[in-house]
């Protein structure tokens, strides 16, 4: 049984949580709270397997609450956070304090999409109750004695790279994950990049500012117009997709809301796949943490091309999904740590 604690200043939308988790037999809703004082009371009189907190509220807001629960006995947290630039600015700065994964408020407010919104909501509770221990060791554990400091990753010396194209398919605890990466790849690093992160569309544009201030690199919002150079990284927008179109001179990066089937908005898949097609053996694929297998038919597309593909560890995962279908596949020429990302990125260019 999962133990959840549900932390909102609404009425309203502590019941419609609660109502929904409830209705799974595998979770149990043990206490709600008004603000985060009362939220931080209960973690610790409850101590729940999952919180979901919301961020702003009386008394003590979700993300001081946040960072005294991952002081004191961290788990998983759900920020329960709104689709506006302000929402998406606190909830990218609770997912770097430690929170895993977020709800968009209108997942609670009663719509015809009420099933699809109950599963969505469950299936999120339970896969990052199962990471429990995996997500929040790393935060317990002593740090290992350094041997040299960690600098950025420099480019091979071998002369000029055979990949220039890097593709990113990210979910469930991505932004740190991707601002991790980008912070430590240098000035000078010889190929661009384009991102896929699972984002409502609010939220894709104050990620990739965020991404840019601590990036050597150049990284926006893809807009039309945009062309892909070393040095450059383009994050899809939320709700569209990207892709990459060759031409004789120059790669465009493409904004588009074809194919409107798609499960997920930007796709991995489609961006990974249009790699492939726009410059074949040029490209690198690379997997980090995510609910679900997206990107896997990408990678697919981009190794039959003679591309590579790099997966996240399952170590260094919050959710060991997309990078698990890769690896599952026999799709990934490497499996690498979140610490070591940034240089086998940079070493695989020159495979």
């Amino acid at each position: 049984m999962i133990k959840v604690l549900v932390v909102d200043d609404s009425a309203f939308m502590r019941k419609a949580i609660s109502t929904m988790l409830d209705k799974d037999p595998g979770i149990k809703v043990v206490g709600a709270a008004r603000d985060g004082q009362e939220g931080l009371e209960l973690v610790r009189k409850l101590d729940p397997d999952v919180v979901t907190m919301d961020i702003e509220m009386p008394k003590m807001d979700g993300l001081t609450a946040l960072r005294h629960i991952m002081m004191e006995a961290p788990r998983p947290v759900l920020m329960v956070s709104s689709l506006t630039t302000e929402g998406a600015e606190s909830t990218l700065k609770a997912m770097e304090l430690g929170a895993v994964d977020f709800i968009p408020k209108q997942l609670s407010k009663v719509s015809l999409d009420i099933i699809k919104i109950e599963k969505d909501l469950i299936d999120r509770v339970k896969t990052v109750a199962a990471r429990k221990m995996r997500h929040v060791s790393p935060r317990a554990a002593k740090p290992k004695p350094a041997v040299a400091p960690r600098s950025a990753a420099r480019p091979s010396p071998t002369g000029r790279p055979i990949r220039d194209v890097v593709a990113i398919g990210v979910s469930t605890g991505g932004p740190p994950v991707v601002q991790k990466i980008l912070s430590l790849l240098p000035a000078d690093f010889p190929a661009g990049i384009v991102i896929a992160q699972h984002m409502p569309a609010a939220f894709t544009g104050p990620f990739a500012k965020r991404l840019d201030s601590v990036s050597k690199l150049s990284v926006k919002e893809a807009e039309p117009g945009d062309v892909l150079r070393p040095g450059h990284a383009f994050v899809a927008p939320g709700g569209r997709h990207l892709v990459l179109d060759q031409k004789v001179s120059r790669i465009d990066v493409v904004v588009t809301d074809d194919p409107v089937e798609e499960l997920y908005k930007p796709s991995a898949n489609v961006l990974i796949s249009s790699v492939a097609k726009a410059v074949g053996k040029r490209g690198l694929s690379v997997i980090l943490t995510g609910m679900g297998n997206d990107g896997c038919e990408g990678v697919r597309d981009l190794k039959n091309k003679g591309g590579r593909a790099l997966a996240q560890s399952d170590s260094t995962c919050v959710v060991y999904g997309m990078p698990k279908a890769i690896v599952d596949e026999n799709l990934a020429d490497e499996i690498v740590d979140l610490d070591d990302m940034a240089e086998a990125i940079v070493a695989n260019l020159y495979k």
